[in-house]
């Protein structure tokens, strides 16, 4: 039995993820005009934007700029704040769940906030927003998943996820969550649903119109002890 939805917010709630990595491209780019990071920035959805500039330095072999994550998020900010829009068909898939909704994300609070204000989600999740900047480790550790499922007093086992990244998807699982994974925002490569039924993951939608569907059959007990 499932009691209370879960969502992420890049890439599920909002098609944020392609604005994103179209920022991080340019001021890469322009730190470092001599180096191609388009391939790498496309790997880069469901990690938190410090530790995937971590793994930038070592793999470039290059130190970036003291303010350079400052310099990304204001950038982003400024992107999201001009042409973020919601995933297509997210407010009206939501409206028709039954179940309680809450938003857990690797994205600072404030940003979180902004996006669900963006979509017109606000009614829908209230106060149930969740960032990793609450725990000590971010997705792919369980901790913000954890964390919000003791704050909202659920059992993470009655908990259904929607997460976009494989990062997010092992976060919720680990921490002993459901999940159905989304694969319909711009950002997605060509292929990704295939991968994710070759780690043996079952529930993929493309289309937040499938959402009320698959939610109702896990509030009938229709999904056991199947994790994804």
């Amino acid at each position: 039995m499932i009691d209370h939805l879960i969502c992420d917010c890049d890439g599920v709630l909002v098609d944020s993820e392609i604005i994103a990595d179209r920022v991080m491209v340019e001021t890469l780019t322009a730190a470092f005009p001599g180096l191609d990071f388009e391939a790498v920035v496309k790997t880069a959805f469901g990690q938190q934007t410090s530790r995937f500039l971590e793994g930038i330095e070592k793999s470039f072999d290059i130190v970036l700029p003291a303010d350079f994550l400052a310099t990304v998020e204001h950038q982003v900010e400024l992107a999201l704040a001009a042409s973020l829009s919601p995933i297509n068909g997210v407010r009206d898939a939501l409206q028709r769940v039954t179940l309680p909704a809450a938003v857990v994300s690797n994205s600072r609070m404030a940003r979180v906030h902004a996006s669900v204000r963006r979509a017109g989600l606000q009614q829908i999740f209230g106060e149930r927003i969740f960032s990793a900047e609450q725990v000590a480790r971010p997705k792919p550790y369980p901790d913000v998943y954890r964390f919000a499922a003791q704050t909202l007093g659920v059992d993470p086992s009655r908990c259904i996820v929607v997460e976009d990244s494989v990062a997010g998807l092992n976060a919720a699982r680990a921490a002993g969550m459901k999940t159905i994974a989304f694969v319909g925002a711009s950002h997605i490569p060509d292929g990704y649903a295939d991968a994710l039924r070759n780690m043996g993951m079952t529930r993929i939608m493309k289309h937040m119109d499938q959402l009320p569907a698959l939610i109702e059959a896990g509030v009938r007990g229709e999904f056991k002890d199947v994790q994804s």
